[in-house]
């Protein structure tokens, strides 16, 4: 028995707990490919113009999928992760919308998760996930559903301790755990901020964690927060929880704009995405207010990388100048009067090749 999920999406929140979920109950996941030119092409062609890019993606992993001859696709619609917290239209209605656009023969799985909504929560989304495949044992579902937290769990444990998203992921799916030490040492950190879809989707994101690593930047994302930090981070925002992703946006940016290990803050949103357009003005007032320098890349199926590297490369210069101009005026000014002081500011400027 085999179920194809498509890896855009809720792929990139949830997989390690839908591969272990499915696989203890012996049912085989099957991915689509990695997003490509002809992938994002596919999908495209299929629905309106104005229809964000990540969902455009996710339309051309489901007919990557059928095209390898799946015939049964998982699209789960998660309407509600917490009462009055709600997913965009465009992704509670994502099921609808591959129904109707893809007209061709397929089993459609599409259990609703709605936590604003009585009897439409965890189990009740989990018991809708296999029924069509003949599995209705609840304590069988259960007990699956048990294999799914571990996974996820140990994922979460991966990747709060600063592991890569792709290489925890793989590590969860195995069955191990393994903490690395991050050794790092670059004179930039930026905190990049969006959706795990767009972020961790190299096709999408352009591979931005490369491109920050190559220019000797470090990268934080959501992914290395706890929740207790997101929601503190909600409410430096002084801002009410309406999108299920806001802690992935605001709630991480309240964090890191207050957090002074971090030099600048990147935000990419996908152009026509409403919500994002929202968290994202809230976001720069603040940056503004507490002059924290923000960049924002807006991507969609045309977004250049010629210009997208150029403006990365303008930003992260024009932090390293300005962290230089900090240190050395404040050794000038002799703001650290202690020798041992001293000694650790001409070290960082050493680390940063500047010349005094």
């Amino acid at each position: 028995m085999k179920i194809g999920i498509p890896r855009a999406l809720g792929y990139y929140i949830y997989y390690p707990f839908w591969h272990a979920f499915f696989n203890d109950l012996g049912i085989e996941v099957v991915l689509s490919g990695k997003t490509c030119k002809r992938i994002v092409s596919q999908g495209s062609a299929l629905v309106v113009s104005e229809t964000c890019l990540p969902v455009k993606v996710y339309v051309g992993h489901v007919i990557d999928l059928l095209d390898k001859g799946v015939d049964v696709i998982y699209s789960p619609s998660i309407q509600s992760i917490a009462p009055k917290i709600y997913n965009c239209s465009k992704l509670r209605g994502l099921p609808d919308l591959i129904r109707n656009v893809i007209k061709r023969d397929f089993l459609l799985i599409e259990p609703t998760l709605d936590k604003s909504a009585p009897k439409q929560g965890l189990y009740e989304y989990l018991y809708e996930s296999v029924a069509p495949l003949g599995i209705t044992d609840k304590k069988r579902i259960k007990q699956a559903s048990k294999a799914g937290w571990e996974c996820m769990n140990n994922y979460h444990l991966m990747t709060k301790a600063g592991m890569p998203i792709d290489v925890a992921r793989k590590n969860a799916i195995a069955g191990k755990v393994e903490i690395v030490n991050d050794h790092d040492n670059f004179p930039i950190s930026v905190a990049v901020l969006s959706h795990g879809y767009n972020l961790h989707d190299d096709h999408v994101s352009m591979k931005v964690f490369k491109k920050l690593e190559k220019l000797k930047v470090k990268s934080y994302t959501s992914d290395n927060l706890t929740k207790e930090e997101m929601s503190a981070g909600v409410n430096v925002l002084n801002t009410q929880l309406y999108w299920a992703n806001e802690y992935e946006m605001t709630g991480a940016a309240g964090h890191f704009l207050k957090d002074n290990n971090i030099d600048g803050i990147v935000t990419i949103t996908a152009f026509g995405c409403g919500p994002d357009s929202l968290m994202v003005e809230r976001i720069t007032r603040y940056a503004k207010r507490l002059k924290k320098p923000l960049l924002n890349l807006t991507i969609d199926e045309h977004t250049g990388e010629a210009g997208f590297i150029t403006r990365l490369e303008a930003f992260t210069d024009m932090l390293l100048r300005r962290k230089r101009t900090t240190i050395v005026e404040a050794l000038n000014k002799q703001v650290y009067r202690d020798n041992s002081d001293i000694q650790r500011i001409r070290a960082e400027i050493e680390r940063m090749k500047i010349n005094v």
